[in-house]
């Protein structure tokens, strides 16, 4: 589970109804059922139309990484296990690294390692795992781009909401007290598309954004390990060019970890 998505969540939904009810706004004021059709269907009706249908079928996937913890083997273990691979080829050679092979669950490592076994060069190497990152960040960049799409949406609805509550109090402009309901819940509309657009859809395009930026940024840093390695480069030389990777709170524990001889986590499956 994806703590900060949730604690989040809980904050800006708090903070909303603790600041109705400072103003003396109760909180059934926002169970508006035309308010929350024009904002709810409205945004859905637009993003639908924005959208092809492959990539409106990925939404509830996309929950799915929003509330999920973002699975990824952690930087020092990804460079104890390619140091420890680098010690391996230059002893016995790259064809013993098979049985490393097996053992490996993310799809994109062990397809570069499998291409450095199968002895493709690096160039080669280089190109075919850069296009697949390329490729990945341009599947995520269009998922986030939807809830991107939805934030600014919702708040010209909660706009095109209250012009339609403010026609129907102008009907009523002979009776005050229900000029003044009227009013009240035209703007009800208003409230509901800015809080889904800024508290909800954009920051969700956000948090996709920055788990996809994430994600890229290791395998591009697997790539990196994965040529070291065929190019037979010294355990510690690598150990010192994947660092540049991490933080010198990172570099201090890896250092700590590889003085007291521990070995690297299993590389964990990709989400």
């Amino acid at each position: 589970m994806d703590l900060t998505t949730i604690l989040g969540l809980i904050i800006g939904f708090i903070a909303l109804l603790v600041g109705m009810a400072l103003k003396g706004v109760t909180p059934d004021n926002l169970i508006n059922l035309p308010a929350i059709l024009i904002i709810v269907a409205g945004t859905v009706a637009a993003v639908v139309i924005a959208f092809p249908l492959g990539e409106i079928k990925r939404v509830p996937k996309l929950f799915g990484v929003l509330f999920k913890e973002q699975k990824l083997t952690s930087d020092a273990d990804l460079i104890r296990i390619f140091s420890g691979w680098a010690d391996i080829a230059r002893r016995e050679g790259l064809l013993s690294l098979e049985a490393k092979a097996d053992e490996i669950s993310d799809p994109f490592l062990k397809n570069g390692l499998g291409l450095a076994i199968d002895g493709q060069n690096a160039d080669y190497i280089r190109d075919v795992l850069t296009e697949e990152v390329e490729a990945m960040q341009e599947r995520h960049s269009a998922g986030s781009l939807i809830f991107s799409q939805a934030g600014t949406y919702a708040p010209t609805l909660g706009v095109l909401g209250a012009v339609v509550g403010l026609i129907a109090a102008l009907k009523n402009m002979n009776d005050i007290d229900a000029l003044g309901h009227a009013i009240s819940a035209a703007f009800i509309a208003t409230l509901l598309g800015i809080f889904t657009g800024y508290v909800l859809w954009h920051p969700f395009a956000n948090k996709l954004s920055r788990k996809s930026k994430e994600e890229a940024r290791q395998k591009m840093m697997m790539i990196e390990g994965i040529l070291s390695v065929l190019e037979g480069e010294a355990p510690r030389v690598i150990e010192q060019k994947l660092a540049s990777y991490l933080s010198m709170e990172e570099r201090r524990k890896l250092a700590a970890k590889n003085s007291d001889g521990k070995e690297a986590g299993q590389v964990v499956e990709e989400t």
